[in-house]
């Protein structure tokens, strides 16, 4: 599906859709796959507050069996085929696949997400490691505030577009062709089609997918009004 003519999200196998393309096609693959923590099992997690009122910090999410395993071995050798540089999401978890690296980056959630206080993510490159910390005024905007005030999340794992613009900063430069191949809730459509990047990611899960493709449909409708 060709959202935009520079955002091409597909409801497939990540294995699929990464054969159709010649060695080294992407610039960057940035990628968030499954960590085998079981993160799709995610059970309500609620508080109680000073005056007796109740937060939830966390939703109910339907088994799925996504998060039991992380990628296999021809996952790997597909995505370096393809692509000439990555960041992995979750890589910490994945070091049997991936080269030592000193290029670590980490993501600071200020305690403004619920899990980890932090998570980390591999990278190719042969730079200097490098954290994110989101501050509040990130946290709320890029149509954020408007998704974080209905508490819309689409996916456990859902990931701000906050933090997809700082790789993106960071990492790339205009002309890149991106690559990812667990598209999630799309934050990472919404930060590419932000700064003119050219996007190719898949969502092998209809349920996620089209919740995704819905959510960065409304991102663009909304960026027309103004």
């Amino acid at each position: 599906m060709n959202l935009t003519d520079k955002l091409i999200l597909t409801n497939e196998d990540n294995m699929a859709l990464m054969a159709r393309y010649p060695d080294k096609y992407f610039d960057l693959a940035i990628v968030d796959p499954p960590y085998g923590i079981g993160a799709d099992s995610q059970k309500e997690s609620y508080s109680q507050g000073k005056n007796g009122e109740g937060r939830r910090h966390r939703k109910l999410w339907e088994h799925k069996g996504w998060d039991e395993n992380i990628p296999t071995a021809e996952y790997w050798e597909q995505l370096f085929r393809v692509s000439k540089n990555q960041i992995v999401w979750g890589g910490n978890y994945m070091t049997e696949f991936l080269k030592p690296s000193k290029c670590w980056l980490i993501w600071d959630k200020m305690q403004q997400f619920t899990g980890s206080d932090f998570e980390m993510a591999w990278t190719s490159f042969d730079k200097a490691s490098k954290a994110f910390r989101m501050s509040r005024i990130e946290a709320y905007s890029n149509n954020n505030k408007t998704e974080k005030d209905a508490g819309i999340k689409i996916h456990p794992t859902q990931k701000p577009v906050a933090l997809y613009k700082w790789l993106l900063d960071k990492y790339t430069k205009q002309g890149d062709k991106i690559l990812d191949t667990h598209l999630g809730s799309g934050s990472i459509a919404i930060a590419c089609h932000d700064y003119g990047f050219e996007l190719t990611a898949c969502e092998l899960d209809k349920e996620y997918f089209d919740k995704g493709i819905e959510r960065v449909r409304n991102h663009i409708s909304q960026q027309k009004l103004f």
